[in-house]
């Protein structure tokens, strides 16, 4: 069982903590929030892998938003690690239907979209370093994930 106030306190996380946000409300929000964290991990010295891997999954999260919820907000903030190294740090949250069986959603493979290859959330959870999702039929879904800088 989900616990309904760790879902109601990170849809009412503040924005203002973030330093980027983009409210997705058209389907061309995607690509702005796209770009505008592919922008932050390459100002950050992300390689290009992880670069790309970092578009990817604010891509599909924003996807998710507009196709499931159709309203919702991409918040991306850097953070310093103990280490020095940066992290990005992308929330995704939404007041949408919500999600009835979040284990069953993070089946590879898995997919409600006729046109989808089943990939969004548990490729997104593939792709990065830390991941979290909490979701409430009737409330809405948020996904905390993190992708740090790697060491070459």
């Amino acid at each position: 069982m989900v616990l309904a106030w760790k879902v109601r306190e990170l849809l009412d996380i503040p924005a203002d903590d973030f330093d980027m946000v983009v409210r997705i409300v058209r389907e061309e929000d995607i690509a702005v929030a796209r770009q505008m964290a592919k922008q932050l991990a390459q100002g950050l010295g992300f390689s290009l892998a992880d670069v790309t891997k970092v578009a990817t999954v604010v891509s599909e999260l924003a996807r998710n938003i507009y196709r499931y919820a159709q309203t919702g907000k991409i918040m991306i903030r850097k953070r310093l690690e103990e280490n020095g190294g940066p992290t990005i740090q992308v929330v995704a949250v939404d007041r949408g239907p919500g999600i009835e069986d979040v284990d069953l959603v993070l089946t590879k493979g898995y997919t409600t979209h006729e046109r989808s290859l089943g990939i969004g959330l548990s490729g997104i959870r593939r792709l990065v370093d830390f991941f979290e999702i909490v979701s409430e039929v009737g409330t809405g879904t948020a996904v905390v994930v993190e992708k740090r800088r790697r060491k070459f």
